[in-house]
């Protein structure tokens, strides 16, 4: 599959496109900087620009099979602004023009999905959120709605503590208050859940919470 993927210099980012590139995908890159993705692959393609770039963002999605978004908002307190909500929506825009319908992303259970029931996390994540990060918060909705408010076909994880340990293989996944789903997951179990997705049809138009 041709796959473009957004937040690629990140820790979950780079993650994704080794596992991309080890189960044989054709994957784009988009990046700021190249530098910080120290990846060169027959099968890996590294576009520069600023996800600003309406004609950018088109031609790294024209021709995909599907987009991954390691995307996420910065944790400072000092962070103003919807950088992060904006380029989703430029993202979101760019797959609408091009018929590219499946997204696959990332969010926190801070935000409730529609399948979950009544659950502690409903009442405390979100106030907590907004006390230590909330301009975190406001992003991780806007681009939440900016994609789950639109046609795309799309799999949001929602993820509230990852650690950089190795593989574990082992991943819970679905919804509060039905499954039994803790908080702490590796990078690289996040990178691989994102990264099944692609020919996973169980969590299309959802967001499942998921731990190890």
């Amino acid at each position: 599959m041709r796959i473009t993927v957004f937040g690629a210099t990140g820790g979950i980012g780079r993650l994704v496109v080794q596992q991309l590139l080890d189960d044989g995908h054709q994957v784009t890159a988009v990046v700021r900087t190249p530098a910080k993705l120290p990846l060169t692959h027959s099968h890996l393609t590294v576009v520069t620009g600023q996800l600003t770039d309406h004609q950018a963002v088109e031609q790294a999605v024209s021709g995909a099979d599907a987009v991954i978004s390691a995307l996420g908002p910065s944790l400072k307190r000092s962070t103003t602004g919807t950088q992060v909500t904006d380029r989703t929506r430029t993202i979101v825009q760019a797959m609408e023009a091009h018929k590219v319908t499946r997204f696959i992303g990332l969010a926190t259970p801070s935000l409730a999905d529609p399948r979950d029931r009544p659950h502690w996390e409903h009442k405390v994540l979100p106030v907590a959120a907004g006390l230590m990060f909330p301009n975190a918060l406001a992003e991780l909705q806007g681009m939440t709605e900016a994609v789950t408010g639109s046609g795309l076909d799309y799999t949001i994880a929602r993820i509230s503590n990852p650690t950089n340990k190795p593989a574990t293989g082992r991943i819970r996944s679905g919804f509060l208050g039905h499954d039994k789903v803790a908080s702490t997951m590796s990078r690289a179990d996040i990178a691989a859940f994102l990264v099944a997705q692609l020919t996973d049809s169980r969590y299309r138009r959802a967001m499942p919470a998921i731990s190890n």
